[in-house]
């Protein structure tokens, strides 16, 4: 019996010993790593889950930003993290055209999704000043005068950009491409009439577009937006293909455990689906989006096959 009692106490100990670590790993700060600006889409989103984040995970979340490259620089800091699924990268669908025109930097392969956090949805603008009054005039000037018109963006591999190259071989045109240096720069350029239009997200120009400063020819997400209900998208228009789904994802080193995976997916997913989260993201005009880790992979896999064409086509590197 004392025998019994020994090994008993002994294996005890052993446990102990062997669980520390665990509640140890589970007490560490998770940082949502953003590879923008403060004030970005993907950056805000973050920023918005971090309270609900901890209040679930027990656990404090913050923030960090790390800056350079259009996020690769954030997504190859995230890929050599330590795999224990507290250090996540909060990327949009740049991720998908990232992997592709930067090898060696930053492979697919490296990062394993997570969860989707949401969609912004974009809108093609251009300035009153222009003489485009649908998305069928712009589409016509432009084929009139090859390389003519000038499209601006938030920079090469942005979203901004990549709805612009959707757009632009769905509707069968040549643009001169002009990349800036972050959103408001390219808006800038629109708004000044040095550039003829831009696909920014809805909800950093609905204030310019109440003013009368933009007009909104048509929506380049797949959906209409809430905040622009009477805005048709440019495939209703007629130019299928021509719409980019403007996602925002957490993903973590592709050397996580699977498990951990799946576990900040059911996290992730309950913490976006929450009424409090869905409604700041309606003040953003951001949309909510779940789905399960296979899902998520699979979007992700369509969209390197698709933006591997554009990539070819539109000569991105």
């Amino acid at each position: 019996m004392m025998r019994f009692a020994a090994a008993v106490g002994a294996a005890m100990v052993c446990s102990a010993l062997f669980a520390a670590p665990a509640m140890a790993q589970s007490g560490k700060t998770v940082r949502l790593v953003s590879g923008v600006t403060p004030g970005s889409a993907s950056d805000t989103v973050a920023r918005i889950l971090t309270e609900k984040l901890s209040s679930q995970l027990g656990q404090t979340v913050i923030v960090e930003n790390r800056l350079g490259a259009g996020g690769v620089i954030a997504a190859a800091y995230v890929a050599k993290a330590e795999p224990d699924g507290n250090t996540i990268i909060v990327y949009t669908s740049a991720f998908t055209l990232a992997a592709l025109i930067n090898p060696g930097t930053l492979e697919a392969k490296d990062l394993a999704p997570v969860a989707t956090l949401g969609t912004v949805p974009t809108v093609l603008v251009t300035s009153p000043s222009k003489p485009y009054k649908s998305v069928a005039d712009l589409v016509a000037a432009a084929k009139s005068k090859p390389e003519g018109l000038v499209a601006t963006s938030a920079g090469v591999g942005s979203a901004t950009h990549m709805n612009l190259e959707r757009f632009r071989i769905a509707a069968g045109i040549k643009v001169l491409h002009v990349p800036t240096k972050g959103m408001n720069e390219g808006l800038t350029e629109v708004l000044t009439g040095r550039a003829d239009f831009y696909f920014p997200p809805v909800y950093a120009v609905v204030g310019q577009l109440k003013e009368g400063k933009l007009v909104a020819l048509g929506m380049g997400s797949p959906s209409r937006s809430a905040l622009l209900p009477g805005v048709p998208t440019t495939v209703e228009l007629g130019y299928p293909n021509s719409d980019y789904n403007f996602w925002i994802g957490a993903l973590v080193s592709a050397k996580v455990p699977r498990e951990t995976v799946l576990r900040l997916n059911r996290e992730f997913n309950t913490a976006v689906a929450a009424p409090e989260i869905r409604e700041r993201y309606a003040k953003i005009g951001t949309e909510t989006l779940t789905m399960s880790v296979p899902e998520f992979e699979a979007m992700i896999a369509k969209e390197l096959e698709a933006n591997a064409r554009i990539v070819k086509e539109a000569g991105i590197n």
